[in-house]
């Protein structure tokens, strides 16, 4: 095989890899609902919610899910699969939409129930690195949990 039928190969290859990757991708992001901004700060919270937590374990020694509070590779793994969890809620939420035909309202409320706990995580976890955090990014996310609540 020839230097430039082998690239020509490696480029095929590498389009059909990524066109697998953005149909699985996309399939995901409808079976969630769309890529709407609630999901967006929700993966994006939940995405700083686990970074901190793996901060905190590395650095700082405090991560309250492991006895010495230092990383351990199955607690890591165990918050990967809660927030694999939460989405799989989000995806039962949007399930329940279409057929008790509301419209996307209960997967608005879990979704920002989940915003809301996150986002006290983070709190939290920004405590412990002795962050300090205004009282009113503490109420935004207490006036959030509150709406999700109310809409259930």
């Amino acid at each position: 095989m020839q230097c430039k039928d082998w690239a020509l190969s490696a480029k095929s290859m590498h389009i059909s890899v990524l066109t697998v990757f953005s149909a699985a991708g996309a399939a995901i992001l409808s079976a969630l609902g769309g890529w709407d901004t609630s999901l967006q700060f929700l993966i994006g919270i939940m995405a700083v919610d686990y970074l901190l937590g793996i901060l905190i374990a590395l650095i700082w020694h405090k991560f309250q899910k492991t006895a010495d509070g230092t990383f351990e590779s199955n607690a890591s793994l165990k918050g990967l699969l809660r927030k694999m969890s939460v989405l799989l809620v989000v995806y039962v939420a949007v399930q329940l939409d279409v057929v008790a035909n509301t419209g996307g309202y209960l997967r608005t409320a879990v979704i920002l129930f989940f915003i809301a706990n996150e986002g006290f995580s983070v709190i939290e976890n920004l405590g412990i690195m002795g962050v300090p955090m205004p009282d009113a990014v503490k109420n935004a996310f207490a006036v959030i949990k509150s709406k999700a609540e109310n809409n259930e």
